[in-house]
């Protein structure tokens, strides 16, 4: 057997089919910039890109972020079954696609979902072997300052998602993993960890161990 290192790449398309990762927090929670941080350091990660009917916000394109339609697009969407899981979050709706999920799970590569708490729920329904992972943020002040400091949100829309925020805090305990956003090249490091982690899962590799386990003259379990 090689002893050459396989790259993350090969090895998902050898152990076969990909994970689907599930990244959600209270909106200003700093999922998205944990994301953009890990999907810059893991390799072979995809991101999924989700639909929704809000308008971009500051430097958002269009098919990059999200992929912004109007809420007639989005509703047809719905009834030809295009999505996973969607939601309505705080007037607007956001959905995950179904098809760009599969692709990249069926070429054996890993896709990682920044999503709502209600998506989350949706998809441990739908997807058994989703791992999910909830990004706490250490306050509920600091919620409120990034999401001031954010600036994208009308005063109306502030108040909404900070009277939210403590029942979406209150779904940690239905998540796989808890990462405290408190630091955060600590929280990027840690999600990152988490992913590798669960790549390296026996399960994952049983392609991988049954060659080792021959080359040791080891049967495995499944013979």
């Amino acid at each position: 057997m090689s002893n050459e290192r396989m790259t993350t790449e090969a090895f998902s398309a050898r152990v076969g089919r990909g994970m689907l990762i599930v990244v959600s927090s209270p909106s200003g929670g700093g999922k998205g910039t944990l994301i953009d941080r890990v999907l810059k350091t893991v390799p072979g990660l995809a991101f999924s890109v989700s639909y929704t009917t809000r308008a971009p916000r500051g430097s958002e394109e269009n098919g990059r972020e999200y992929f912004f339609v109007d809420e007639p697009t989005f509703r047809a969407m719905i009834e030809r079954g295009d999505f996973l899981e969607w939601a309505d979050v705080y007037g607007h709706l956001y959905g995950t696609s179904a098809s760009q999920v599969e692709r990249e799970r069926v070429a054996g590569r890993d896709i990682i979902l920044e999503i709502d708490v209600q998506g989350a729920e949706s998809i441990r329904r739908k997807v058994p072997d989703a791992i999910s992972i909830f990004i706490l943020p250490p306050s509920f002040d600091l919620l409120r300052n990034r999401l001031i400091a954010r600036a994208t949100d009308s005063a109306a829309d502030l108040e909404r998602r900070l009277k939210g925020a403590p029942a979406e805090v209150a779904q940690y305990k239905m998540f796989d993993y808890v990462i405290l956003n408190d630091d955060i090249n600590r929280a990027s490091q840690q999600l990152a960890a988490v992913i590798y982690a669960e790549r390296a899962r026996g399960e994952r590799q049983k392609i991988n161990f049954s060659e080792a386990l021959e080359d040791f003259g080891v049967a495995s379990s499944e013979d």
